[in-house]
Formats: structure tokens, C-alpha cells, sequence
């Protein structure tokens, strides 16, 4: 019988305000608690390289004379935490979690982001994660003028491995290119289309990525946006703060995790709705800024922010969207991002490209292995492109003229490995509506990385 009661004896901690958030004993006793449960479990074990890792490390004790898994230690934690890039499916999946009513309070993603939070706090924050956590800042000093001449550099083999060696990032992993001009920048001269404004405002939270990176991305939800009534404003903000989560740093995350509630809750209190054009960043803003900032506005944010394809399919509910559609999509392999999964609101994206005519949408339901900035890794790069493969099967599988994810980072991965350029589904619903700006820039970017290989 085993010497680990399942039932917690008091409410496991996530809240890193609290003292016993901070506490060692406290967090071995509960990673204990977890993984004993999860291995007399099993269910999570093809999801990602933790769950074997993690029942290995078990049966090994077991095998030496455990009883379960009472026996691990430090060593066990790190290397099963490592392995978790925080796609947070185990959850949605899991029978035994606070969401589904369940007193043994099972919540894998969170104890492990507070088994890295500790360990970080002890060891400091690595090079590698302090090069993957800032994307925002690090975006906003090389985009624009300068960034023809560092994807030039970047394409570069040799540069690439250089990179690798002293930070850590695979010399293999497709990174985003920086954008020649940043979507403020584009903003700021855009003419709005007729009619924006007449139904409401939308204030874009229009992440790190679709700034820097990615500027279609928010340009063509602008113009989705403004042909169905609304004005657009980009609110001052920073990074969501997911990548900080991930490499342990939550004293930044905190800090981006402030600056962007005092921003978001101004403008909600002027009227504006919130939309977030990246999953993973609306996901941290409903799921994580309660969490880590504890305030009634962090609260109130959370509840009020929309993901971006799922503000477009309100509109359908609410039969105020706009059908006026001008261009067919066709045959369309739609790939659900994780972490828009973990919001559980379904597949909005699907729900409004099946409306444009001659249109046919695919689910594609695997992880991409990429989830922030673990997929990005040197160690970890193989091992992404092991459980990615479903995904690459799936969309081979759908023999589509198109290919949509919501995560611009899960696009690079599909973009490697299937040789196809994934966009936004926004972007193929500006296209539906005769309205997009195309990656003409981007393509450019990728022409150049083909050509120094």
C-alpha cells in the first residue's frame, strides 16, 4: 500500500505572494504527492518526454524496494520538470483537477512551474533562459531599420552555431524573423477602412510577437476588425511575461505582469474590449496575472480579455459579424494551438472560416512542441521534433491549399518540418474579406535564410 496519501492536507500552493509558495518541504512533499498519483495514472504518458521520464524514475525505485514514489529526490524533480514545456494539456485532460471538482487537486503545469521557480530562485537565472525571456525587449531594439541585416546574420549556419554554443538556442529551430517595420509603426500611418468605429473600440493587445515579429499578424486584425465596425488602439504593454514563467524568473514576470494590467484596465474602463492576438499571451493574461498579482485589476482583465479569433466568433454568436465575404478559401488545415486549447473555448478560428463560402477547415489537434520557448532550446529541439510529428503527419494528412495556426511560434515548427508557411487565421479571414496586407516582408526574410544555407 502506498505511503503517500493522495488527498492534500491542506490547499496546494501556486500563489509565488505566499510564503509557503517558497517553502522546499512543502513543494517536495507535493511534487511526491503528484507524481504518485500520475504514475498510478498513466494516462498523460504519450503527451510529452515528463510523464515517461517520470514513471521511470518510479518504477526504478520500486524496483530497489519503494513502495511508490516516497524515494525521489531533487535530481527526479529537475529532470521531470525540464522535460514539461508547459503546454498545460495534461490539465484539460486530467480527471483529478480542481476544474473538475476533484479533492485530490492535481494540477501538473502549476507544481512544476513552481518546481523551476524555486530551483531558479536558488541557482540564479541561466544565459539561455535570459535570452529567451525578454523577446520583447530584444524585438524592440533590432526591428525596423536594422533587422534586414540581422536575419541576414542570423540565417547564417555558422552564426546560428555560434549562437548555440554560448546561449543555448538551437542552431535548428526556424526563429522568428524581425520585422523591417514593427506593427506600432505600421499603425501609427494606417488609414482605417470606412465604417471603423461605428460598432465599438478594440484595444489589441497585440503581443511581443505580432510587434516585432509577426506585424501582419495584428495589421490583418486590424483590418478584420475595422470591417466589422471597430476602431483599433494598441495600448502600451510588454511581453505577457510567458517566457520569464518558463525559465523560472517570476520577479519578471510580475514586473511585465503590472505593467501591462495598469495598461489593459485603463483601457478597459474607457470602453474599449481587450484582444489578444497570440493564444499564449491571452491564456497568461486569464490564467496567470490573477495568480501572480493577486489584485481586483488583474481580476478584472482576466475576465474581460478575448482571444482574437474568439472576439470574431462572439460576433457570429451575437450574428453581428460581418459575412461579406469577397474570396473563397478552399480546402484548410486548421492546427488548435495548445494553449488556446487550455482556455477551453473551443475552436473559434473554425467556427468563422467554415462561414467564408467554398470554404472547408480541418481540425489538426496536436501539440507543435514549441510552447513558448522550450521547443527553442538546444537540448530540447530533438525531442520536439519527436512529439511534434503528429502534428506534421496531420497536416500532410489534410492535403490543404492552406494551413492556419493561431501561434505564429507552432508555425515555425510546421513551416520546418512540412515545408508549408502556416498564417494566422485572422490573416485568411482578412483574405476572405478582400482586406489583407500580405507577408511579403516575412517571405523575403525566408528567401534570404534559404539562400545562405
Amino acid at each position: 500500500m502506498s505511503k503517500i496519501d493522495p488527498r492534500p492536507t491542506e490547499k496546494p500552493e501556486f500563489n509565488p505572494n505566499e510564503e509557503r509558495y517558497w517553502d522546499a518541504r512543502d513543494l517536495e512533499g507535493e511534487l511526491r504527492r503528484v507524481i504518485e498519483i500520475c504514475h498510478n495514472c498513466r494516462m498523460c504518458v504519450n503527451y510529452c518526454g515528463s510523464f515517461p521520464d517520470m514513471f521511470a524514475r518510479v518504477d526504478r525505485d520500486i524496483e530497489a524496494g519503494a513502495v511508490g514514489a516516497e524515494r525521489l529526490g531533487s535530481d527526479d524533480f529537475t529532470s521531470v520538470t525540464d522535460h514539461c514545456w508547459q503546454c498545460k494539456i495534461c490539465y484539460i485532460k486530467c480527471p483529478y483537477t480542481p476544474d473538475e471538482g476533484h479533492e485530490w487537486l492535481v494540477d501538473v503545469p502549476r507544481i512544476l512551474m513552481r518546481e523551476k521557480a524555486q530551483r531558479s530562485r536558488r541557482k540564479g537565472i541561466s544565459l539561455q533562459e535570459t535570452a529567451l525571456g525578454e523577446p520583447g525587449v530584444i524585438g524592440s531594439m533590432v526591428a525596423g531599420f536594422a533587422a534586414p541585416l540581422v536575419n541576414f546574420v542570423n540565417a547564417n549556419r555558422l552564426v546560428r552555431k555560434s549562437i548555440e554554443r554560448v546561449a543555448g538556442i538551437s542552431s535548428e529551430f526556424p526563429v522568428p524573423p524581425y520585422a523591417s517595420e514593427p506593427f506600432a509603426k505600421w499603425l501609427q500611418h494606417h488609414e482605417p477602412l470606412p465604417g471603423a468605429g461605428t460598432a465599438g473600440k478594440v484595444a489589441l493587445f497585440s503581443t511581443c510577437l505580432g510587434d516585432f515579429y509577426f506585424p501582419t499578424v495584428p495589421a490583418n486584425a486590424v483590418r478584420a476588425l475595422e470591417k466589422n465596425g471597430y476602431s483599433v488602439f494598441r495600448p502600451e504593454q510588454q511581453c505577457c511575461g510567458m517566457p520569464s514563467l518558463d525559465g523560472g524568473d517570476l520577479e519578471s514576470a510580475k514586473a511585465k505582469a503590472r505593467f501591462n494590467v495598469a495598461s489593459l484596465h485603463r483601457a478597459l474602463k474607457e470602453g474599449y474590449a481587450i484582444v489578444g492576438a497570440q493564444p499564449t499571451c491571452t491564456m497568461t493574461v486569464k490564467n496567470e496575472y490573477p495568480e501572480l498579482l493577486g489584485t481586483p485589476e488583474a481580476r478584472e482583465v482576466a475576465a474581460n480579455v478575448y482571444d482574437l479569433m474568439g472576439f470574431f466568433d462572439k460576433l457570429r454568436r451575437e450574428k453581428k459579424l460581418n459575412k461579406e465575404f469577397t474570396k473563397p478559401l478552399g480546402k484548410i488545415a486548421y492546427h488548435a494551438p495548445c494553449h488556446l486549447r487550455a482556455q477551453k473555448i473551443g475552436y473559434p478560428a473554425m467556427r468563422v472560416l467554415n462561414l467564408v463560402q467554398d470554404t472547408e477547415v480541418e481540425l489538426v489537434e496536436q501539440c507543435s512542441a514549441v510552447d513558448g520557448t522550450w521547443g527553442m532550446k538546444a537540448q530540447n529541439y530533438e525531442e520536439g521534433r519527436k512529439y511534434a510529428q503528429k502534428l506534421v503527419r496531420g497536416i500532410e494528412a489534410a492535403e490543404a491549399e492552406l494551413v492556419v495556426s493561431d501561434c505564429q511560434l507552432a508555425a515555425r515548427r510546421i513551416q520546418k518540418e512540412n515545408g508549408v508557411q502556416a498564417i494566422h487565421p485572422v490573416e485568411a479571414l482578412a483574405s476572405a474579406y478582400g482586406v489583407a496586407i500580405s507577408r511579403a516582408s516575412e517571405a523575403s526574410s525566408r528567401t534570404t535564410e534559404e539562400a545562405t544555407r
